[in-house]
């Protein structure tokens, strides 16, 4: 019987065979050339397999994707009832959508080939898409809080049939938030269910939820869930702040790929812009992207066309691509758990990678506190363009200059910064300014009033209907008679006109 949060430092060296996984899984894993396990597979996967409560400690890129995702596969294979509708029988968590496709890619094909299914429940997605998937059955849901949270209000979801429930990157839903609705669905699962927390840090939010939830749990660490100096190359490259463009333009146009941090939207935006303009195929990835774009803007990047990404942080937290061997902080972090996180997009499965910190003088004593409580040791080092400091960290070069379009989209359309506005077809929409509608009709003259239909002759004593006073034809709901409509020329919707003078809700 296991112990409650008892630590295991060791396991031994065995095959996915050895460690309890059925044949096919085993097999798929081999054809996709997963032969041995990773330390953190390794030590939680027998405990899992056998029910048992687990708190796994690794870093991003550990494999603890498979280390949850496995076991459930293995103990759901046992017996083969059909889930019910509505219920599905495991439940993943995870605090973005991108890291909710990730779990999905990383799992379906082994639930393939035990005859079951992984779905994902997350949001900017279609919602009704969802419920008509869990109506026909989910074995493992890879859910969001938000969006699990709206399936249960509207009851398209329940989870009293929940046998396994894992959470995926706990610290960083903690970091996001989203404890409270944990909660709130970990309460709906069933009270003898198994659970599995995954976490590249244990900070006090964290241990409270694993007090919780987790009673009689192991805890399998591979790590201090620190970055590694082993694997990672941390500096702080001092430059001047007139030239802290032109150094990004250089590390831009180096060979490999590159992720580039910013702490908004429109930073995001205005890197990606400047780099673009010198010949960089560089994209920002930020939530003010529809969904659809933001998946294009990740397979471009994982498929080497676009080699440089520029990303928020919450927007990255879904990245785990292979091959990503330089990390730079172009804004600096919010915190030393943020420095972390940034810093685990690469050295990933035990490669090697360096992670660079772009500061100007009046950052660097905030800089040097954060490494410090990252637990790392970053070497400081003053650059200016086209030094061979810069050079040799960075394999910095100079960039074309010419400047790259835009992304398009089928037709050949620009994809644009922000939610896309080549939306198809018209549709009606009660957004934020209330009951109006986004399919304002066919278009009509310009012209302050509206044209009078033609009627049929009236009767020879039918009484008129009061006719409008054209002073309030076009009116505002307050009563004023001025504006009228405005072509909507420089919007880039969807056409018609727009009211400039009512009043929104």
């Amino acid at each position: 019987m296991a112990s409650n949060d008892a630590v295991v430092t060791e396991a031994p060296a065995l095959t996915f065979a050895q460690l309890g996984l059925p044949e096919p899984v085993v097999a798929a894993l081999a054809r996709n050339s997963i032969t041995v396990p990773s330390p953190i597979q390794a030590k939680a996967l027998p405990d899992a397999i056998a029910g048992i409560n687990v708190l796994g400690r690794a870093q991003t890129g550990s494999g603890k994707t498979l280390a949850f995702g496995l076991p459930m596969l293995a103990r759901l294979a046992r017996h083969t009832d059909r889930p019910a509708a509505k219920r599905p029988r495991a439940l993943v968590l995870v605090p973005t959508r991108e890291l909710a496709f990730q779990v999905v890619d990383s799992l379906s094909p082994y639930a393939s080939a035990l005859g079951l299914t992984v779905r994902a429940a997350v949001g900017g997605t279609p919602f009704n898409k969802q419920v008509d998937q869990l109506r026909r059955g989910v074995d493992i849901l890879v859910a969001t809080p938000g969006r699990l949270g709206d399936h249960m209000r509207q009851n398209t979801c329940v989870l009293d049939s929940i046998e396994i429930t894992a959470l995926d990157e706990a610290d960083q839903m903690a970091d996001m938030g989203f404890l409270p609705e944990v909660r709130e669905i970990l309460g709906q699962t069933r009270s003898d269910g198994q659970r599995l927390l995954f976490s590249a840090t244990l900070d006090r939010e964290v241990q409270s939820l694993v007090r919780q939830f987790l009673p009689n749990h192991v805890t399998h660490s591979t790590e201090d869930g620190r970055a590694s100096v082993d694997t990672m190359d941390h500096y702080v490259l001092l430059v001047d702040r007139g030239n802290k463009d032109k150094v990004l333009a250089e590390i831009g146009a180096r060979s490999g790929r590159t992720i580039m941090f910013a702490r908004t939207k429109l930073g995001c935006e205005g890197i990606t812009d400047r780099l673009r303009a010198l010949g960089i195929p560089a994209e920002a990835l930020h939530g003010g992207k529809a969904q659809n774009q933001r998946t294009r803007v990740l397979e471009r990047f994982k498929n080497g066309r676009t080699p440089v990404l520029v990303a928020t942080d919450v927007a990255a937290r879904g990245i785990h691509v292979d091959g990503i061997d330089l990390v730079v902080h172009v804004d600096p972090p919010a915190d030393h758990k943020d420095y972390l996180h940034r810093a685990g997009r690469t050295a990933r499965a035990g490669e090697k990678g360096t992670v660079v910190a772009i500061v100007l003088p009046n950052q660097r004593n905030m800089m040097r506190k954060l490494t410090s409580m990252a637990g790392v040791k970053a070497q400081l080092v003053p650059v200016a363009p086209g030094s061979t400091e810069l050079a040799s960290i960075t394999g910095a070069q100079q960039p074309s200059g010419e400047p790259i379009p835009e992304p398009t989209v089928r037709g050949g359309r620009r994809e644009g910064g922000y939610d896309s506005r080549t939306r198809g077809p018209r549709r009606e929409s009660t957004g934020y300014r209330g009951d109006r509608t986004t399919d304002r009709g066919p278009r009509r003259e310009y012209s302050p009033r509206r044209e009078a239909a033609p009627h049929a002759p009236a009767a020879p004593h039918a009484p008129h209907a009061p006719r409008r006073d054209p002073a309030r034809v076009d009116s505002p709901r307050g009563g004023s008679t001025s504006g009228g409509f405005r072509g909507r020329a420089d919007s880039g919707s969807y056409g018609g006109f727009e009211r400039r003078d009512r009043r929104t809700v």
